[in-house]
């Protein structure tokens, strides 16, 4: 039989073609008839040939020696990671557990920058942190101090704490204890203000010191009793239950709260005298966001066991101080990488804008590193609410944050993705291969210290620090750019 010829004979069931190009491509076939299907595909690493090499280089490859060094590092930090079990332990004034505080030092959040450099919020944060401690009794006397030298300044990260938004932490702070029973490392966060005006946006008025002094000698002094006469609390398993119940652990926390409220209020009842007591729970009812920075330390002791595995290019921190974003590699030491803040994308209160709006601030995207915050968006829909978008946009971030990590955390499930694990450590081949950039969801300050937040929204990390780090992953593996 001779076989039908012809164009209508080869193309029987109509045309079918995969777009790889623009989208204006595939105006002129489907004006004909036909269906285009779109590829969502680019060049690797952007299309930058040397960075494309290094990345294949890097590959796990169990026949290249370079290669199955990477794979059995990875697997070692995201075993540390997964494995994780930080517990409660204590709430001590910093001074008291944090070596650097012994003088008249403080700690912020992100990469290190000097007092000049520094953005709005965290100036003004520094100045209340001055006035707490009694170093100086007014802003210009403080100002002095710094001017003459006379105050130390030090990234949070680089000793074992973290901190929202400015993320200021003097001595005399009460900070959480949290231990990764598994590896026997600490990690040590501030107590969460709550809303309005607040240290961590550069505000440093009487009411904001008073509550700074209520803390310190009020609630730091009931969290430790609690601790000490009811015993360690598991973070991990509140987070986990947190996640189930529409959590993500980061920009919301209402479950992380009620239920770290609801583990403490026996033994507070039990070991803190009825007015304290009562003014406890008042202010933990009041603050919703609480659980924040029990969850940023959480995050921060997993991420630091994590860190320091030769040959691992899993990121262990993703850190902001309102000028620059900065990373940190498992496998490149205590280096940093950075590039400018990002300005987010959000939700403004009324009255502000994006003009008003500080670039991306704080160490609260340890979450989001550890695989939660926006990495779990897609368990927390009404976190749109928040910070903008859809329900359905929220699960495609969490989608999209899959091809970028390297495994799911098995016992920290979202419900809304058939309980599969949040996507969890980050891999810096993938992100420079794929060209997709974390997500983070994050309040949004006001560049003026003082004002406090003005909305919320998300923020996606700078690519170029990503390419920074492998090129130094590979100069610390021999790795060249050359095929050969």
């Amino acid at each position: 039989m001779t076989p039908p010829r012809g164009t209508a004979a080869i193309f029987r069931d109509g045309v079918h073609a995969l777009n790889v190009g623009l989208a204006a491509f595939a105006e002129p076939p489907r004006a004909h008839g036909a269906t285009v299907t779109p590829l969502a595909w680019r060049p690797p690493a952007s299309g930058d040939r040397e960075l494309g090499l290094l990345v294949a280089r890097l590959e796990d490859d169990p026949d290249d020696p370079i290669g199955a060094r990477v794979r059995v590092a990875n697997e070692s930090a995201v075993a540390r990671i997964v494995g994780a079990r930080p517990m409660l332990v204590d709430v001590r004034p910093a001074r008291e557990v944090i070596a650097a505080l012994a003088g008249r030092t403080i700690l912020h959040a992100g990469p290190p920058i000097d007092w000049a450099r520094m953005c709005g919020p965290v100036q003004g944060a520094v100045i209340g942190a001055i006035l707490f401690e009694g170093w100086a009794s007014n802003a210009d006397t403080a100002r002095g101090l710094i001017d003459a030298g006379a105050i130390t300044f030090a990234p949070c990260h680089e000793h074992g704490a973290v901190g929202p938004m400015a993320g200021i932490v003097s001595p005399s702070m009460p900070v959480v204890v949290v231990e990764n029973v598994t590896a026997g490392n600490r990690a040590f966060a501030t107590l969460n203000e709550g809303l309005g005006r607040a240290l961590r946006f550069g505000a440093y008025d009487a009411s904001v010191l008073d509550r700074l002094r209520w803390m310190a000698e009020t609630l730091g002094p009931a969290l430790a009793r609690v601790l000490a006469r009811g015993g360690p609390i598991d973070l991990k398993r509140i987070t986990a239950q947190a996640l189930q119940m529409g959590d993500e652990c980061h920009n919301r926390n209402v479950a992380a709260t009620s239920l770290f409220t609801r583990a403490i209020a026996p033994a507070l009842t039990r070991n803190v005298d009825g007015p304290t007591a009562a003014t406890v729970l008042e202010f933990l009812l009041a603050n919703d966001h609480f659980f924040l920075n029990l969850s940023m330390a959480a995050c921060k002791t997993a991420l630091d066991a994590a860190h320091g595995v030769n040959g691992s290019t899993v990121v262990t921190a993703m850190a902001r101080n309102g000028v620059e974003f900065g990373i940190r590699v498992s496998g490149t030491g205590a280096r940093w990488f950075t590039d400018p803040a990002p300005v987010i994308d959000g939700l403004y209160f009324p009255g502000y804008g994006p003009a008003d709006a500080n670039p991306d601030l704080g160490d609260s995207a340890i979450t989001e590193t550890a695989g939660i915050g926006g990495f779990a968006m897609g368990g927390a829909p009404a976190i749109v609410r928040f910070v903008g978008g859809t329900p359905a946009e929220a699960v495609g971030y969490t989608r999209a944050m899959y091809g970028i990590t390297l495994t799911r955390n098995p016992e920290y499930t979202l419900p809304a993705l058939g309980f599969a694990g949040t996507p969890t450590g980050i891999d810096l081949r993938r992100v420079v291969e794929s060209g997709v950039a974390p997500v983070i969801n994050t309040g949004i300050a006001h560049r003026e210290p003082g004002v406090g937040q003005i909305g919320a929204g998300i923020a996606r990390a700078p690519l170029d620090c990503f390419a920074a780090a492998l090129r130094a992953m590979a100069i610390e593996l021999g790795v060249t750019a050359s095929p050969a």
